[in-house]
């Protein structure tokens, strides 16, 4: 048995925003959200998932949309790639979500509040372990809250859930593992399907169920998120690398100058603006050269011979 991996937005979306998803993602959102307690009785998910007819990226989708008994409009999405100014993206969905509720005509008091909820495969909040972190609008020093608080942020950091199978202690441990672990199973693990909601995500997860085109789009996406992500990870070995060639230039720099300084007096500024703007191979080339220095203007006719 296979599953589809639920941290491909095309998969989270056919397992939680489905229309026979509704038990699932009330499970889920009550997990995540409240800890598990059954605040959320019952949800109307908002666009419910079909198969798309255009095989393309993350902008081909929307996000799971739902609302909540008590008015509350819930926006889940699920977050591979560690894109530029992300944060940003997030509460610009939330506000607006908020703000489009209203058409002309309408009054502020029929806005309702507005959950965001984002689950990331990458840390987004250095310096701080707990794996779900929820954000809302409070008072500066005495930290009461603003008394319209219609806009929440709440994040899972899939990365910092280190827990494995065994040591899962409740439905919250379950859901998040369920995100982060199902696309590398094989079988619905009996722990797991003790849970009657996620035993049914795990039914609609099996890659067996999928249509031709539904495993098209699917494998689309997985080859896309690869794509990045070795785009990524040779950006950052690029960058590491130019980091350890500037680091050791430095190094040599700091180096030659000290050398020159007692052979040729200490040096002028401009010298040693010069001398910062040659290449390795011409500070290779110069270190070498320095030993036949007598004074300052071997140095200083070296330059004019060399830095070209």
């Amino acid at each position: 048995m296979r599953f589809i991996n639920p941290k491909i937005d095309f998969a989270f979306k056919k397992i939680f925003g489905s229309r026979q998803s509704t038990d699932i993602l009330k499970s889920f959102l009550n997990a995540i959200l409240y800890e598990g307690e059954e605040i959320i009785e019952s949800l109307e998910i908002l666009d419910p998932y079909l198969a798309p007819p255009i095989v393309g990226i993350k902008d081909s989708f929307l996000d799971v949309k739902a609302i909540l008994n008590d008015g509350t409009f819930v926006i889940v999405e699920m977050q591979v790639l560690n894109v530029q100014a992300f944060g940003k993206r997030v509460l610009y969905n939330a506000a607006k979500t908020y703000a489009l509720q209203l058409t002309i005509g309408e009054i502020y008091q029929q806005l309702r509040a507005v959950i965001a909820l984002t689950i990331a495969d990458f840390e987004m909040f250095d310096g701080y372990q707990d794996v779900i972190s929820h954000f809302v609008f409070k008072e500066r020093t005495r930290l009461f809250d603003y008394p319209q608080n219609q806009i929440e942020l709440v994040f899972v950091e899939l990365p910092k859930f280190k827990k494995e199978l065994e040591d899962l202690e409740n439905i919250t441990d379950k859901w998040i593992y369920f995100v982060k672990s199902t696309g590398t199973l094989n079988e619905i693990p009996e722990k797991m399907a003790a849970v009657p909601q996620i035993q049914r995500a795990f039914e609609i997860a099996n890659r067996v169920g999928l249509t031709q085109e539904e495993f098209n789009t699917l494998q689309a996406q997985e080859f896309f998120i690869q794509d990045q992500q070795g785009s990524v990870a040779l950006g950052r070995e690029e960058g590491r690398e130019k980091g350890r060639e500037e680091g050791q230039k430095q190094g040599e720099i700091k180096l030659i100058l000290r050398l020159l300084n007692r052979r040729c007096g200490q040096l002028n500024p401009d010298i040693e603006t010069r001398i910062s703007e040659l290449s390795i191979d011409q500070l290779d080339n110069l270190g070498e050269a320095l030993l036949d220095f007598s004074n300052v203007e071997d140095l200083i006719a070296w330059l004019q011979a060399n830095s070209q």
